[in-house]
């Protein structure tokens, strides 16, 4: 079982609370962005335009596996939260395992059922530029 389905097996039988504590324990796990991204966050590079919070995301790929940076303000922990479920989800893994992921990730977590609709667009769209960027840089059709 792949990280991403433990999580998603997690989510989906959680009520709202649990759902936003663990969003919560997951913003808080958000490793901070190493010094080597923050000129180019900081002139607006890798930002996801659809999502009302600044999220910045950068991919790396090293040895065939995905490495996601990712920096989103503490002001904002349930889209903090699911940005560092992603990190988390998918670091280390091949590009072939994030193509294979639920296209619909947002639904799978039952996030859509319990999170706003602004919310659900803007997390879509984090999710959908992360897919984009591994499959651009993994060589994934």
């Amino acid at each position: 079982m792949s990280r991403i389905d433990e999580i998603i097996g997690q989510f989906q039988g959680a009520d709202y609370q649990e759902t936003l504590a663990m969003l919560l324990d997951y913003s808080e796990a958000l490793p901070p962005l190493p010094d080597e991204y923050t000129e180019a966050r900081d002139a607006g590079f890798n930002r996801v335009p659809e999502c009302e919070t600044p999220v910045y995301i950068f991919i790396v790929m090293k040895d065939g596996k995905v490495k996601i940076h990712a920096d989103v303000p503490e002001e904002s922990p349930t889209v903090r939260g699911f940005v560092s479920l992603l990190v988390d989800a998918f670091g280390g893994v091949s590009p072939e395992e994030i193509a294979a992921a639920p296209e619909n990730l947002i639904h799978s977590l039952s996030l859509d059922r319990k999170l706003g609709t602004r919310r659900m667009f803007g997390l879509s769209a984090v999710y959908n530029r992360i897919r984009s960027e591994v499959k651009k840089a993994g060589g994934v059709n």
